[in-house]
């Protein structure tokens, strides 16, 4: 499918976020707990099955062609530690939590007590969880080049789907905090495209896969906090590891 102009992939996955979360929110009320703890679960354990299939790209024969034996997941665990200590520097987990707990500050003075929220830390965590889940992957990533490269919209829409009723389920839980996340899509999805269009083309078949291996391992720390097995993990903090993975890879392809 071919879109009429670049990007447009990005704004109807904004849309179905948006909506999916008005709808979510709307009917979130008349959920009892017990359901919501539910929904959660279910959430974080689909968040794993999604976590499980990105992570497997460290043995994508593109990636494993390109780099030595055993290099991909050494590659992998690099940008992790790599990543996650530059994050850590930057206080990146701190920062997204401050700029979360703003937004929600900010809706409560714009609608009051129109809108139905639970505090802070409910706004931040669906905000977050929702963010990271709908950024990561290799959908948003050859998507958002396809649609910058003029190949058509065909996995953006397919991600849309699937992020419309993920937001739907995130939202009758988080709240609006989910309806944010759209901002994030926005910004990650329309800065690939516009990549795309600028240079062309962007990375190797080797270097998505790294990239998208590393954040399946980052969505498995999301899946532990909505199953609250470690509620406390630094997932923000790994976000530098995105950058780190490709950059890794072509250093080694180089050296190889």
């Amino acid at each position: 499918m071919h879109s009429a102009f670049p990007g447009l992939g990005t704004l109807i996955n904004v849309a179905t976020i948006v909506l999916g979360s008005l709808v979510g929110i709307a009917v979130g009320h008349r959920l009892r707990e017990q359901t919501r703890q539910v929904v959660t679960d279910s959430l974080g354990l689909i968040t794993l099955l999604v976590a499980a299939r990105s992570a497997m790209s460290v043995a994508d024969g593109a990636f494993t062609s390109a780099v030595p034996s055993g290099a991909p997941t050494l590659i992998v665990l690099g940008s992790l530690l790599i990543g996650g200590g530059l994050g850590s520097a930057l206080r990146l987990d701190e920062r997204l939590n401050g700029l979360g707990g703003a937004l929600h500050s900010w809706t409560q003075r714009r609608w009051g007590t129109g809108v139905s929220l639970s505090g802070r830390e409910r706004f931040i965590d669906g905000w977050l969880a929702a963010s990271l889940l709908f950024g990561i992957g290799p959908l948003m990533v050859l998507g958002s080049l396809s649609d910058g490269l003029g190949r058509g919209i065909d996995q953006l829409v397919l991600k849309s789907v699937l992020d419309g009723f993920a937001s739907l389920a995130f939202a009758s839980t988080f709240g609006v905090g989910v309806m944010f996340s759209a901002l994030t899509v926005l910004v990650l999805q329309g800065s690939l495209t516009l990549v795309g269009v600028a240079l062309g083309s962007f990375l190797p078949d080797a270097h998505v896969a790294a990239l998208t291996a590393t954040g399946g391992l980052m969505l498995v720390g999301i899946a532990m906090r909505l199953l609250r097995i470690r509620e406390d993990f630094p997932v923000a903090a790994l976000l530098p590891a995105l950058v780190v993975a490709p950059v890794l890879t072509e250093v080694v392809v180089r050296l190889s």
